[in-house]
């Protein structure tokens, strides 16, 4: 017995085979809890992280972001200026001329001009004329661009004290808005009044700044309306989301059909797959003789050197060398099919048994929802976390004088702090052209100076929860379909609800050792995000070494986190098996894995190759289906939509395509993670039994078949 089992292991220096246990029915009920110590450290994380969102949401205010502000602090959209949710700048061009106007208007910063909140952005010139100062303030401003504070109709003020204080704009241009900022439209700025030139005060570098803009980037970013596009994709939406949601519904039909039929083409498909691969090499095979009997009389001596690469393809010797290495691939691949065909048998009668799997345990398929209302959680509270923590802070206001040039105006820019609401430019004489101006928010107090680490601990416990909670669904699922593979006759012994109670197992005992692997892959994902970021600050100062080095890096850490991740998956397994803590069931499943490391080779690309073409199919097949509907090559009979309604019919062909990919993703990970605890209760099958009275296997009849093996008969049906 004992050289049998050598025969059958012949990699068994990586540990022992597992032993038979009378006793052993499939995962096991009576366990214990797992790595207590990172349970309660992973509760303590999760506990800390509830504390910092906390403390974000009392101390942060997420509309110093999502709205603009005026001179005054008010935010434009909501409130008071609920129907003015656009921000005008009276002077743009001294935004433009010292710092750019979308990064400073974004970061929260003022320019040193008045802005007001308007409800439209002005789209044409304007410049006050000489004669416009003997004239009614009310007949010369457009009220609705000055300040909330003037009456102009019973101001006692003249036009050049309302100019001098800003109270009105003295000139504007074609602007459009972006963001909520009312930036200038670079396709307006072309043509310029011939009157500007003529208006005293007029600053003279407009032209300037128009050229500027209008050969820059802005002509990219106010080419469109922000706003406008953003209504047009949401009519779209509004008009098409109900056959949005049926392009959906199909993707999860044929989804669910494709696994479903698994168990009746998985053979089909992977002999036409591994024909089609030969039958392409020997195509080439014979185009490379083809060719090299074409140039049989041009020789690469004949050519020389050259930098045209395209001259090589015409001489003998490289269609020589293209003949040889493809001729080796195909033997290779061809002696690899005949070598390994019992194991690829193997591999298709896995498959075929995981899709009976499912078949019998329907509600595995809807897992993957819990796992993306998790991870949906996950993400939305990270971002509102982050969002909060980066607007807290109160605002800072300074006393800014708009035209420094007027009397005293040069000593008082910017010295002393100010209030909007109780500001009054009286208090400053010697300076009509004061104003009280946001500047930045308040950087100093304890949180503010731990907003970075406060960020950097929002990330890590994102990583590790996001880490913990597909940890949480893949032992939740292994859990179930090992329980469906030792059943000795199935489907009478497969318990009630499995997947429920994997899940329950997995929570109540084992949050410590799935937090422990979520933590060894956080902690590999954040060294990465690391180097990312000194890669990227240090691109440009780096030579060639260096660059080779941070590659090297980068190449080995992105191999770790995927060793690691196929690691974490097969422990999950034994865990949900087993019950044991995450270092011995990692030892374990690697162990075991390594005694039949051909088998995991095989069976991995197999399952890969039949995944990949089950995802294109399923994708590309709705995406073309919904390519001719939304663009009208295709209608139903009676059906009302029309896509001449669209403005724009890719976005819901996007949507439809990428929905699909996640539904298909969803669906083939419950799959896959079926194969693969299928594959390591086959292994441990093996290893425990040998299909006597005493020990018989637990596999299919195909699986035996394969292997020619067999169950002896029995007397009587093992208790359950």
């Amino acid at each position: 017995m004992g050289k049998k089992r050598d025969e059958e292991n012949p990699d068994s220096a990586y540990g022992e085979p597992a032993q038979f246990d009378p006793t052993f029915k499939g995962p096991i009920h009576n366990r214990g809890c797992t790595d207590i110590i990172c349970c309660v450290l992973f509760l303590l994380v999760v506990l800390g992280y509830i504390a910092v969102g906390i403390l974000a949401w009392l101390f942060g205010d997420p509309r110093h972001v999502l709205y603009p502000r005026n001179s005054t602090g008010w935010y434009c959209g909501i409130g008071p200026n609920e129907n003015r949710p656009n921000l005008f700048y009276f002077d743009v061009l001294k935004c433009a001329m010292s710092v750019n106007i979308m990064a400073q208007s974004l970061n929260g910063f003022q320019c040193p001009t008045t802005q007001v909140c308007v409800e439209q952005c002005p789209s044409d010139f304007y410049a006050l004329e000489p004669s416009a100062y003997f004239r009614n303030p009310a007949d010369v401003f457009n009220a609705s661009l000055c300040v909330p504070s003037i009456d102009l109709r019973t101001t006692t003020l003249s036009i050049q004290q309302i100019v001098d204080q800003e109270l009105c704009p003295f000139f504007y241009i074609p602007t459009t808005p972006v963001l909520g900022r009312c930036l200038p439209d670079a396709s307006a700025l072309s043509v310029i009044p011939s009157y500007f030139s003529t208006v005293p005060g007029l600053p003279s570098s407009i032209n300037e700044t128009a050229n500027t803009i209008t050969n820059g980037t802005w002509d990219v970013v106010n080419g469109f309306s922000t706003r406008d596009i953003g209504m047009r994709i949401f009519e779209d939406f509004a008009s098409s989301w109900p056959w949005i949601l049926v392009g959906l519904l199909i993707a999860m039909l044929v989804s669910m059909l494709f696994l479903l039929l698994l168990r009746f083409i998985a053979p089909i498909m992977v002999w036409v797959l591994i024909i089609g691969v030969l039958v392409a090499g020997a195509y080439g095979i014979w185009h490379c003789y083809w060719e090299y009997e074409n140039f049989k009389d041009t020789s690469i001596s004949d050519v020389g050197l050259t930098t045209n690469f395209k001259t090589y393809l015409q001489v003998q010797e490289t269609w020589l060398a293209f003949l040889i290495i493809i001729s080796v691939v195909e033997v290779i691949i061809l002696l690899t099919v005949i070598f390994l065909r019992t194991r690829i048998l193997i591999a298709i009668a896995l498959i075929q048994e995981s899709s009976k799997a499912i078949s019998h345990m329907m509600s595995a398929l809807l897992y993957p929802l819990v796992t993306f209302v998790l991870l949906l959680v996950c993400v939305a509270y990270w971002g509102a976390t982050a969002l909060y923590l980066a607007t807290s802070g109160d605002p800072i206001y300074k006393v800014v004088a708009l035209n420094t040039t007027m009397g005293d105006c040069g000593s008082i820019n910017g010295t002393a702090n100010c209030e909007p609401e109780s500001f009054s430019p009286s208090d400053y004489p010697g300076c009509p052209s004061v104003s009280c101006i946001f500047i930045k928010y308040n950087e100093e107090g304890l949180l503010q100076e731990n907003l970075m680490n406060l960020q950097i601990y929002n990330a890590v416990a994102f990583l590790w929860c996001v880490n913990f909670v597909i940890a949480l669904g893949q032992c939740t699922l292994a859990g179930a379909f090992a329980s469906y593979y030792w059943a000795f006759n199935k489907p009478n012994d497969i318990p009630t609800f499995p997947v429920c109670g994997g899940f329950m197992r997995s929570l109540r005992y084992h949050v410590g050792s799935l937090a422990f692997g979520a933590l060894i892959l956080t902690l590999v994902q954040v060294i990465r995000i690391i180097l990312e970021y000194i890669d990227h600050k240090a691109r440009g100062a780096q030579n060639r070494v260096a660059r080779f080095i941070m590659t090297c890096f980068k190449c080995c850490f992105w191999c770790l986190e995927k060793f690691i991740k196929f690691l974490n998956r097969n422990a999950y397994i034994m865990i949900a098996i087993y019950g044991k803590n995450f270092c011995v069931s990692a030892k374990n499943a690697f162990m075991l894995l390594m005694r039949n490391v051909i088998r995991v080779v095989v069976l991995d690309k197999v399952t890969d190759l039949l995944l990949f073409f089950g995802k294109l199919l399923v994708v590309g097949g709705v995406g073309v289906l919904s390519f001719y509907f939304f663009s009208g090559r295709i209608a139903l009979p009676g059906n009302t939509f029309r896509s001449s309604s669209l403005n724009y019919y890719w976005m819901p062909i996007i949507t439809v395509a990428f929905g699909s990919y996640l539904i298909t993703h969803g669906f083939f990970s419950v799959y896959n993670m079926c194969v693969d605890t299928l594959f390591l209760c086959f292994l441990e099958d093996l290893e425990r039994n040998d299909g006597s009275m005493e020990k018989p296997y637990f596999m299919s009849k195909s699986l035996m078949k394969i292997l020619n093996k067999s169950n002896k008969t029995l007397k009587k049906h093992r208790e359950n």
